[in-house]
């Protein structure tokens, strides 16, 4: 379920008078722009407003060709049909923000005269897209020096930079904010709370984005902000309106969080599957299957042959790994020194189970270099092989090259960036940049391994989390099952994780 998409559904609705029902008793908006254009002019006679604050003040209605006509001060007539975005109930007008409110007009206040203890609203305190405000700072919490816009309780505050980000509130209290923010009075009783929906709704967000000024900072300019048409509603059912429209959020905000909270046990699941599959614990165990012993010495034998035939170098630091008489592990190096490693063992495994080193089970491990001279960023007939890198956006696909650098199945581990992330990659490709690539034995189900991986690596972005280098891999201790189990875990994980991702991708 998409959540977001809901929410403007119904913001959608409310601004075009199909989310409550009209009441015939209710006074038509125009009876209130005509109200306010009145009020306006009072005020231009009693000092209030000057002369050019209403000049542009204008008239828009319906012709009896069923056309919208907009009449200006000087008398002026124009057609602006193509500027209505849709149509309203019969009782609605249209007007210019200009005329229901001072757009742009508010007071400047010199941070150095605000007090210490008093609150000062910044972008960063606003949520996107749910007019939620997400922390009060005052002024002794943060170093404000620049002009700041004062504001009073109730009145609606709109962010016009980076318009796009949807940061609409309405002030819980008074305070002082960024001259970024600007506090709109609106005329003749206009309701704020309704004022909100519309400047939240995709009509709006539509025309400030295609409007708004500025390439990395965008802004919507004071004179593009006097000019945006409104559809006003009579006053009670702005006041209904946002009544339902609240209503209903509420209901959108628990789902949401339902939603959440199902995707967080959906991953919590997805990890304890992990943990109970190399714990052994996940599915039986056969005691007629192959020990995992035997199997490592065939793969000790498959590596031997691969040495002699020049394909692989010997590893000089190739391990055995056993259990001793007192019950405590051991390894056990090419020199012959053994030393005990009860200290690594990060869990039991079943007694038919062994610990190894990766390097043991595989038959390389490198990481990526430089990006091959011959380069493409599409797939073409000269170089059709791909180029990964660190990276999660199409699994780190990078371009694509004339050779291939690795041609068996292999598992990439992102060393830097995206830290951790790993990839199966079962067709010939190219790494570059510190992407580590594990190529593991033939006789090593490569889906097991990646669920290894899973589960005991960490990941994360940024320089908090240590930068992984092919020495800190190679020796990674590996619980292996015997092959048949392998299996037997691949498939019993592919299928909690299908129906997992199934789950929620019916939420979206």
């Amino acid at each position: 379920m998409d959540t977001k998409a809901l929410r403007q559904k119904i913001l959608d609705l409310a601004i075009r008078g199909k989310l409550v029902p009209q009441d015939p008793s209710d006074e038509p908006a125009s009876v209130l722009l005509d109200r306010i254009r009145a009020e306006k002019q009072q005020m231009v006679k009693e000092g209030k407003l000057k002369a050019k604050d209403i000049k542009n003040d204008s008239v828009i209605f319906k012709g009896e060709d069923n056309l919208h006509y907009e009449k200006f001060a000087d008398g002026t007539v124009e057609c602006i049909e193509d500027e209505i975005p849709f149509d309203v109930p019969e009782n609605w007008a249209w007007c210019r923000m200009e005329t229901i409110c001072p757009y742009g007009s508010c007071e400047k206040v010199d941070a150095k005269t605000i007090k210490n203890n008093e609150w000062i609203l910044e972008l960063e305190d606003i949520e996107k897209d749910t007019g939620v405000i997400l922390y009060f700072v005052s002024k002794s919490q943060r170093n404000s020096i620049s002009v700041k816009h004062r504001f009073d309780k109730g009145q609606l505050l709109y962010s016009k930079l980076r318009p796009y980000l949807n940061k609409v509130v309405i002030a819980p209290k008074p305070g002082y904010c960024t001259s970024e923010i600007l506090p709109l009075t609106f005329y003749g009783n206009i309701v704020p709370k309704y004022m909100q929906i519309f400047l939240m709704s995709e009509t709006f967000l539509a025309y400030v984005n295609m409007i708004s000024y500025g390439v990395k900072m965008p802004r919507l300019g004071t004179d593009d902000g006097k000019r945006v048409l409104i559809s006003i509603p009579p006053i009670t059912e702005q006041r209904r309106i946002f009544e339902k429209v609240d209503e209903l959020l509420d209901k959108i905000s628990i789902v949401n969080e339902e939603i959440i909270a199902l995707n967080e046990s959906v991953e919590i699941i997805k990890s304890k599957i992990l943990d109970l599959a190399v714990c052994g614990k996940l599915v039986p165990q056969d005691p007629t299957d192959e020990p995992a012993s035997v199997l490592l010495e065939r793969i000790r034998a498959e590596k031997e042959e691969l040495i002699k035939q020049g394909k692989i170098k010997r590893d000089k630091v190739e391990s055995v790994i056993f259990k001793g008489e007192d019950n405590s592990y051991y390894e056990k190096m090419t020199d012959g020194t053994i030393k005990n490693i009860d200290s690594e063992i990060p869990f039991a495994i079943p007694d038919h189970w062994i610990w190894t080193r990766l390097t043991t089970i595989t038959n390389g491990i490198f990481a990526g270099g430089d990006r091959p001279n011959t380069f493409s960023a599409t797939k073409t007939n000269e170089c059709p092989f791909p180029i990964f890198s660190n990276g999660v956006t199409d699994e780190g696909l990078y371009g694509f090259c004339d050779k291939a650098r690795v041609d068996k199945p292999s598992i990439t581990i992102s060393a830097r960036g995206t830290i951790g992330y790993t990839c199966i990659r079962r067709e010939p490709f190219t790494p570059i940049v510190r992407l580590i690539t594990i190529t593991p034995s033939s006789s090593i189900l490569i889906d097991y391994l990646y669920y290894v991986f899973l589960a005991l690596l960490e990941t994360g972005t940024g320089s908090s989390t240590p930068q992984l280098t092919v020495p800190n891999i190679t020796g990674k201790l590996i619980p292996l099952p015997p092959k048949n189990e392998q299996g037997r875990i691949t498939d019993y994980i592919k299928n909690v994780f299908e129906f997992s991702d199934n789950v929620k991708a019916s939420l979206e």
